[in-house]
């Protein structure tokens, strides 16, 4: 096929739902089958005829429709019932399709298309779906970065003749550890798994966009605004791909006369890089078992703030850290506050998912630390500019999972490779991606036939690198918390690990239970008022919310899924007296009164305001909340995050 041919392909595929995208005001990004400013054209997304001779590909796979989408605003029966299903769903092959545009998933797209144009094979195709709008748009953490990972994928990341250079790093400097009282910080050692030197402050979010910059000039097809929403399987029960969700559907369920149909997408291989909790990543470690010989993940919620601060009170490239106040001494967390950019500084609250007691409020946490004279002193007078917050991975070593199975891969913080006492897990998350490129393109390379693959040399590197050696050094420092003392047993214990035994010991200790279940009721639990938010160093939850630039459409429907929204208010109200309202950092759930109820509220999900930080699919007490994506595109559009 001529390139003029498949771009009018590719234009009549996808121009109908890029034009939804930007209806919803999204910002999905047009999408380039051009070469500008010297870089590759993204190869078109149509099913072609293959010239490689190392993946034969079926004859008959179907090609990509070149009419105008079904459109079925003529369904006025109401009696009818729509099923989707029922739609043919274009589709195309590709040599690798990658689900998350994370850093994991994108040093894994950049690996591949490395080594296949080093072995000149510039058709092998990768293609990357991202769920945001945008790269990086979901993106958020701390963030201090250990280099070793982004060195290796490009050592001349921040060279200066490198005119593509990463101009975001703020060299780390000053490291100090604090141990919080209500009015004191009392200086502790820092853990030798915690210095600093060498590492850079960044914002994770302006990182993410310079690596699919880098992705996309070597030639991987990424694509923004498409929300990988379903695994295809082959009639072995080998993954075959995945499919996006489908437009224009409202929240009734009914087609809109925008309605169209998900795209398909095939591949030998596909890798789940969907960061921490995945909608996909968490059904194929069902399906696959992934979690029998290792214990259940266990998470923490990180609620962060970017503040733009007076002159005088920043000290670039200054690394604080806390432990202590405002959480409970029988609650895991901790605090950060990093000077970073110009002028900038990143502040933050991680609170464990296996708290207690349903009173407490993480974002109600974070609102208190704030007022402490540490973090206060820095803050006051300037101008808080960003807000986010996202769950994250905490199990370590022991909740790893088996991470290849017939067809994919879980790679970054969809299998968990955050190390918890170094609160890192970007190099990481990379060097996963990246090996598993590596034994993805030696797989397909030696394998002439079109059968299930699977990634053998995955598991076996990752057990050879450095995640391995780090996350088994550490392994027992997070559930050594759970002790009768608390976070003072957990010091001493913690510090013995890093100073003295460094993970050389024969035990492995474990995590307790699963973060939901840790929830006592509320009635044997003391309750929690939070103060009243100041407007000038505290805020309301919305007031936070509306610095997220969260947007989804009303009218489709509900992400966030529970079965029967009355099944859930009975189970959950009377016990837990509203823990959704307080552990969701986005004002999403409510509980209003309701005198025409049994428990005299009614459950309310507000999805639009939903900055996707899975907390619910986490620590419902009754696993009763499934979070799934929304129209892709949709969400928050995190800045400096």
């Amino acid at each position: 096929m001529s390139a003029p041919a498949a771009r009018a392909r590719l234009t009549t595929c996808l121009a109908p739902r890029a034009a939804a995208q930007r209806a919803r005001g999204n910002g999905l990004r047009s999408i380039s089958v051009a070469s500008t400013s010297g870089r590759p054209a993204r190869r078109p997304i149509v099913a072609r005829a293959r010239q490689s001779s190392m993946l034969p590909r079926p004859a008959t796979t179907r090609p990509i429709s070149t009419t105008a989408p079904r459109r079925f605003a003529d369904v006025s029966d109401d009696s009818h019932t729509f099923n989707p299903a029922s739609i043919d769903r274009e589709s195309d092959e590709v040599d690798v399709c990658i689900v998350g545009g994370g850093p994991a998933g994108l040093s894994a797209a950049i690996r591949l298309k490395q080594l296949a144009n080093e072995a000149g094979n510039e058709d092998f195709r990768v293609l990357l779906l991202e769920k945001a709008g945008e790269l990086g748009a979901h993106i958020l953490s701390g963030a201090v970065i250990q280099p070793n990972a982004i060195e290796e994928l490009f050592p001349d990341w921040l060279a200066e003749d490198n005119e593509n250079r990463f101009t975001g790093a703020t060299p780390a400097g000053k490291d100090s550890m604090r141990f919080l009282t209500k009015g004191m910080a009392i200086p502790i050692p820092t853990p030798p798994q915690m210095n600093n030197h060498g590492n850079y402050i960044v914002s994770l979010n302006e990182f993410t966009k310079w690596l699919g910059e880098r992705a996309e000039e070597v030639g991987v097809e990424v694509y923004p605004g498409f929300a990988a929403s379903e695994v295809l399987y082959k009639p072995d029960g080998s993954v075959k791909g995945v499919a996006t969700n489908d437009l224009g559907i409202s929240r009734s369920g009914k087609p809109k006369d925008t309605f169209e149909r998900g795209m398909e997408f095939h591949a030998r291989i596909t890798l789940f890089g969907e960061g921490c909790h995945g909608s996909l990543s968490k059904q194929v470690i069902k399906q696959f078992d992934l979690r029998s010989e290792s214990q259940p993940q266990t998470y923490g919620l990180g609620v962060k703030e970017v503040w733009e601060v007076q002159p005088e009170k920043f000290k670039k490239g200054e690394i604080v850290h806390s432990m202590g106040y405002p959480l409970p001494a029988n609650t895991y967390g901790g605090a950060w506050m990093y000077h970073f950019g110009d002028n900038l500084v990143s502040i933050g609250l991680v609170t464990a998912l296996d708290y207690e007691n349903p009173w407490l409020s993480p974002y109600g946490e974070f609102q208190k630390l704030k007022q402490h004279p540490l973090y206060r002193n820095v803050l006051e007078g300037g101008k808080c500019i960003s807000y986010g917050a996202r769950a994250l991975i905490e199990g370590g070593f022991q909740s790893i999972p088996k991470v290849a199975f017939p067809g994919g891969a879980l790679i970054g913080d969809s299998a968990g490779f955050v190390n918890v006492p170094k609160i890192k897990g970007t190099h990481n998350a990379m060097k996963s991606g990246m090996l598993a490129a590596e034994a993805t393109f030696a797989a397909l390379k030696d394998s002439a036939d079109s059968g299930s693959v699977f990634l053998y040399e995955y598991e076996e590197g990752l057990r050879k690198s450095w995640i391995w050696k780090e996350l088994k050094e550490v392994r027992n420092i997070r559930p050594s918390f759970h002790n009768p003392l608390g976070i003072y047993g957990g010091i001493m214990y913690s510090g013995l690990e890093a100073f003295v035994f460094k993970g050389r010991v024969p035990w492995t200790l474990k995590h307790k239970v699963a973060d939901h279940a840790a929830t006592k009721p509320a009635d044997q639990c003391q309750k929690i008022e939070y103060p009243k938010p100041d407007g000038k160093i505290t805020f309301d939850i919305l007031t936070s919310v509306s610095r997220t630039g969260t947007n989804h459409e009303e009218d489709q429907p509900v992400h966030l899924q529970v079965k029967d929204w009355d099944k859930h208010t009975a189970e959950t109200y009377p016990k837990f007296k509203g823990l959704e309202n307080r552990f969701c950092p986005a004002g999403v759930y409510e509980y209003v009164e309701d005198s025409t109820k049994p428990e005299g509220v009614r459950f309310q999900i507000n999805a639009q305001n939903c900055i996707h930080c899975k907390t619910c699919d986490i620590k419902a007490p009754n696993q009763d909340i499934n979070w799934q994506v929304p129209q892709g595109g949709e969400g928050p559009k995190y800045y400096m995050t």
